[in-house]
């Protein structure tokens, strides 16, 4: 069992990364974050509006993100989702996010396992009231549409989606999953 762990832990790594390989892209151009990110604006609880489908969150609906700043340059991440509907099942993940240097904030390495700090997390563009938050990664094929609101109201909604488009993302394959 000893040998074994050196081994996962130089494995681990490798299989997530390849991961990432086979989501499919459809931002080409992924455009870096307009904007510097106040951690403690941010923080707080964000529902997803809209995302592009990934095996991670398939079937997954009324999902919701808390932030928290835990120093000036790691939050606390805590996903939430329920399965097939709003009352289904709950499943929870929990994570840690680290600030790429220079990069206001705006870029973040996360991590959902240990000290593994794989995942990128792209803030791409925000409300200057934090009141939504679009979200991505540089390979084009992961995107979030966050907004404080569990039911934004139909001119801001328009008004994401056309940004989205605007930064170069395909937005026939968005998803709208179902809130509370």
């Amino acid at each position: 069992m000893r040998g074994f762990r050196p081994v996962l832990t130089l494995l681990l790594p490798l299989w997530l990364g390849a991961c990432a390989l086979f989501q499919p892209s459809h931002n080409p151009h992924v455009p870096y974050p307009a904007k510097s990110v106040d951690l403690s604006r941010y923080s707080g609880l964000w529902y997803e509006f809209a995302r592009y489908d990934s095996s991670f969150e398939r079937n997954c609906v009324a999902a919701t993100a808390r932030y928290a700043a835990l120093t000036a340059t790691s939050i606390r991440v805590i996903n939430t989702c329920h399965r097939r509907s709003p009352t289904g099942p709950t499943e929870r993940v929990r994570g840690r996010a680290i600030v790429v240097p220079n990069s206001g904030n705006a870029r973040l390495r996360v991590s959902f396992f240990g000290p593994f700090f794989i995942g990128n997390y792209w803030v791409l563009d925000h409300a200057d009231d934090y009141s939504w938050s679009i979200v991505g990664e540089p390979t084009g094929g992961y995107l979030w549409m966050l907004t404080r609101s569990p039911h934004p109201a139909a001119a801001e909604r328009q008004s994401l989606i056309a940004r989205v488009a605007a930064l170069g993302y395909d937005t026939r394959y968005l998803v709208f999953p179902t809130q509370r």
